[in-house]
């Protein structure tokens, strides 16, 4: 079973992963994530704050790291 989600993890876009680590409950803390990113401001998705104006910017950021 590891295996089978180990393979799947690896298979997983980017923008998958982003929004598994990247929503908060609260805008400060999706704030202070973005200036860790390098980027300005949060956006809400589905009740939940994320890092950056909007997703694109999020992914940017993300794929630099």
């Amino acid at each position: 079973m590891n295996f089978i989600l180990a393979i799947l993890f690896c298979l997983l876009p980017n923008f998958v992963l982003a929004h598994s680590k990247g929503m908060y409950k609260t805008q400060a803390e999706a704030e202070k994530r973005a200036l860790e990113l390098g980027c300005k401001g949060s956006h809400q998705n589905n009740g939940l704050w994320m890092p950056c104006a909007d997703e694109s910017n999020l992914h940017k950021e993300l794929r630099k790291q």
